[in-house]
């Protein structure tokens, strides 16, 4: 069914169609897995591009559309100007037309800058500083006075940052021991060694006492006491407190001039905690002083949006008039946008993909730019059924000021209000690159492609239940917005826990269950490793294939490992040669000597059934699995290919991995573990509606293997399918935090009064 969004503009604007300037043109695409993508796309009106995933979306609207109208753009600037700008290579495309500036909103972190939070990102947090210099008693200064980024308004001692390092002291001494038991866990101070002697000999201590029955003196002079002249064993020394001296023999130093012991010491010990000075609120007395009713910058910045959105609408004053309404509209985006639960003291770099996503397009939704192609990734993403409502409302608001809206996306609520659907397809990789469908909503339900088939497919309630082996219990969780909660985690059965965006599942789950005892976390966390770092060197999956080239032409192992010997020396096996350009951004070329191969010419001479080492790792995964049927390699590619992540390259670098990707890689290598309880942060991202039904096989394969799976997602199909739901609320932030329903998928459709059980309830009973 069209929405009557489309209804309405389906009838005014398909008249204007047939003039050429009206479509963005692309012809004879080619970039990554694209085979010569030739259509046109309706400007200033919402288009939703979809397709299983590895089909080609992001490399038509990213990397071909968005990428060629970044490099334009930049070509408007004087050559001296370009030099200081990252060089951006041309899509390989035959033509583009058409094109207007684009704006890419997707699911990139916000950086790891302390400095950067909500507020800054926003520029809610400017315009508060603007109110607070204008209206706030007593006045202190202009708005820098209330900046933490200046020295106006910053914390002398913590500069702005709001932490003070500090020293766990329970990585320093071990309470329940004593000095001759060895309770100092501190690197050096072994039983015997002469710090501990220093320790043990001073006189303060009786060596065989608890630490735990220390006198508060004698704990003070242990930690703290400052340098001091003793005597031992007719030695004169220096003693001085553990926390004094690891202070100085750990924060004082570079940690990559330490030791490892020391450095695993120091990743252990050290932890930031609120400055003491400024309580954490980055700002110094004098900016923390000045108050509108009653309430400091720092009160406001720490008060969710919602509630700061209230108080704001308090304030009245005719000299601020413009600036309020700023702040107000700012504020009122970020609750209708689905963020009313954070803070502007929220830092930016502890937002979830989806959160920054939604925080950067707060900046665009009361822009005067008109015109301009906005190019979203998946904006669903991490939002319950309830927010996407609200999400879909935002997105057309953008379109219907005349903007072109380009979104990737798998949510079939989105797919419903677009103007115009382009599918890709028909597989994933190399079976992909081709455009399935373009057109209106009711043509894709009739094209009788996987996307169209798939659009109003429902996954039923289980008929059955499976009874649980037994049970987690969680007792008085009180971790950031949890109020006291007590809930118990059935275990050998699929439990889903939702609840809109900031109501608290991940604060259960995340800070309950995670790091317990055979507990397995698959989340979308990025993957440490370097440039070299693949799916066939995470999974380990390279040893077996680097073994049976070895003994098909008998060499030696090594060679077939781009970390080893049998590296290309030109680019030590990367494929590709980085440039630094100082201030420039470093620009990557195909190594000329190897030509991208990443192996010496005579390791390439070495066969395997016909292909070289470089050319099973260009293999997607799937058809690496038909080359390695067998084995440790087969073993290890069927569970690649079971969590759908067969079109990925074998040797596709871990860096341009998605989220959802980097998830389904993390589960893949411990699928071999049975009597493990899995934790899976919503696994659905990313994935194709029939992709879900892979899943779900997938979830009950696991369970079904003696495993117990807790999934935390806001897809109904996956909640349908759960034995138990776990769903908390009944809202975010302060408003949620309480579990309001426990129990089987069926009662909370027949009796649950929850948001998530009215979208549940819908979900099923949909026609």
């Amino acid at each position: 069914m069209l929405s009557s969004h489309q209804a309405s503009t389906v009838q005014t604007r398909d008249h204007t169609a047939a003039d050429s300037h009206d479509n963005i043109q692309v012809r004879g695409a080619r970039e990554n897995n694209l085979k010569g993508v030739s259509l046109d796309i309706p400007k200033r009106r919402l288009t939703v591009f979809t397709g299983v995933s590895g089909s080609g979306k992001s490399s038509l609207v990213f990397d071909t559309i968005a990428a060629e109208s970044r490099r334009l753009i930049d070509e408007t600037y004087t050559a001296f100007i370009q030099a200081f700008m990252p060089s951006l290579s041309r899509p390989d495309v035959d033509a583009l037309r058409n094109l207007s500036a684009a704006i890419i909103v997707d699911q990139e972190r916000m950086g790891a800058n302390a400095r950067s939070t909500v507020g800054t990102a926003t520029d809610a947090h400017t315009m508060l500083r603007i109110i607070f210099s204008r209206v706030a008693e007593p006045h202190v200064g202009s708005a820098s006075a209330f900046s933490f980024n200046m020295a106006e308004g910053m914390c002398p001692d913590c500069e702005g940052l709001g932490k003070a390092t500090d020293i766990d002291v329970d990585e320093v001494v071990d309470r329940e021991l004593s000095l001759n038991e060895g309770a100092i866990k501190a690197p050096g101070y072994a039983v015997d060694s002469w710090p501990w002697q220093i320790v043990a000999g001073s006189g303060l201590f009786d060596p065989d006492a608890k630490l735990k029955d220390y006198t508060e003196q004698q704990w003070a002079d242990l930690l703290h006491k400052p340098a001091t002249k003793l005597k031992y064993a007719s030695n004169n020394f220096t003693y001085e407190g553990l926390l004094v001296r690891v202070r100085r023999s750990v924060l004082g130093k570079d940690r990559e001039s330490m030791q490892p012991a020391a450095r695993a010491f120091a990743d252990r010990a050290i932890r930031l905690a609120p400055c003491p000075a400024c309580d954490g609120t980055r700002l110094n007395e004098a900016a923390r002083s000045a108050r509108i009713d009653g309430r400091n910058i720092a009160d406001c910045s720490a008060m969710q949006v919602n509630d700061l959105a209230d108080f704001v609408r308090g304030i009245d004053d005719p000299r601020i008039g413009p600036v309020l309404e700023g702040l107000r509209s700012t504020l009122d985006s970020l609750v209708e946008i689905g963020l009313g639960y954070l803070s502007l003291n929220r830092e930016s770099s502890t937002l979830s993909g989806g959160e920054a996503q939604r925080v950067k397009m707060v900046r665009h939704l009361n822009s005067s730019l008109t015109d301009v192609t906005y190019v979203f990734d998946e904006p669903t993403a991490g939002l319950h059924p309830h927010d996407i409502q609200r999400m879909n409302r935002l997105l057309l608001a953008l379109c219907d000021k005349g903007n072109t809206v380009l979104v990737v996306e798998h949510k079939p609520e989105t797919i419903a209000i677009a103007d115009h659907v382009v599918d890709l397809g028909p597989g994933a990789g190399t079976a992909g690159g081709q455009v399935c469908y373009s057109g209106h909503l009711t043509g894709l339900r009739a094209s009788g492609t996987l996307t169209g088939r798939y659009l109003d497919h429902r996954v039923r309630l289980r008929e059955s239940f499976r009874e649980p082996a037994g049970r987690l219990p969680i007792r008085n969780a009180t971790l950031h917005n949890l109020r006291d909660v007590s809930v118990d985690i059935p275990l050998g059965v699929l439990t889903v826990v939702t609840g809109v965006a900031g109501s608290g599942k991940s604060s259960l789950i995340h800070g309950h269950v995670a790091g317990g005892d055979g507990v397995v976390v698959a989340d979308q966390s990025p993957i440490r490793g370097s440039r070299r770092s693949n799916p066939a060197t995470y999974t380990g999956v390279l040893d077996p294939i680097r073994t049976a080239f070895a003994k098909a032409n008998g060499v030696k192992a090594g060679l077939f490992s781009a970390n080893s010997e049998g590296a290309c020396p030109a680019c030590k096996g990367i494929g590709l040669i980085y440039t630094d350009l100082a201030m420039m951004a470093e620009v990557a070329s195909v190594c000329e000597t190897c030509e991208g191969k990443r192996f010496t010419p005579e390791v390439l001479t070495y066969r395997l059934r016909g292909k070289n080492i470089s050319e099973v790792l260009e293999m997607p995964i799937s058809e690496a699995r038909d080359f390695f049927p067998t084995g440790q390699a087969g073993t290890i590619l069927d569970r690649l290919v079971a969590v759908g992540l067969g079109y990925l390259g074998l040797g596709q670098p871990l860096t341009t991995l998605s989220g959802g990707e980097r998830q389904r890689l993390k589960l893949a290598i411990n699928m071999a573990k049975n009597g493990t309880t899995y934790v899976l942060d919503e696994p659905t991202t990313g994935l194709h509606l029939a992709d879900v039904d892979q899943l779900l096989a997938l979830l009950d394969r696991l369970v079904d293997g003696g495993n117990s799976v807790i999934v935390i997602e806001h897809h109904q199909a996956v909640m349908a399918h759960a034995d138990w739901i776990i769903d908390l609320g009944p809202g975010a932030g302060h408003d949620g935090g309480q579990v309001v329903f426990s129990g089987t998928p069926a009662d909370l459709v027949a009796n649950g009064t929850s948001l998530t059980a009215i979208h549940l309830r819908d979900y099923v009973n949909r026609p």
